[in-house]
């Protein structure tokens, strides 16, 4: 059985917030981090959350940002909402 690929949930505003204060276009943040542009359009607008550890590093390195930042917050199914 193989263990699926680990992925980063990312929250797109928070991209481009930061690729705006490093005055960043999409196309030299791509180039930074070695996507497209169109890469990093999608995970801006939310058409795309997920990405693996090796490019979510290099995103995270580019804009000098914290997981924090950048991660969107995990669900925990095994907690029940009240």
């Amino acid at each position: 059985m193989q263990q699926a690929p680990t992925t980063f949930r990312v929250r797109g505003v928070a991209i481009n917030e930061r690729r705006m204060q490093a005055g960043l276009s999409a196309t030299q943040l791509a180039a930074l981090v070695g996507v497209t542009a169109s890469y990093i359009r999608k995970l801006e607008t939310g058409s795309r959350k997920h990405m693996g550890p090796g490019i979510y590093v290099r995103l995270r390195t580019a804009l000098s940002a914290t997981d924090n930042e950048l991660l969107a917050p995990t669900e925990d199914p095994t907690t029940e909402k009240e």
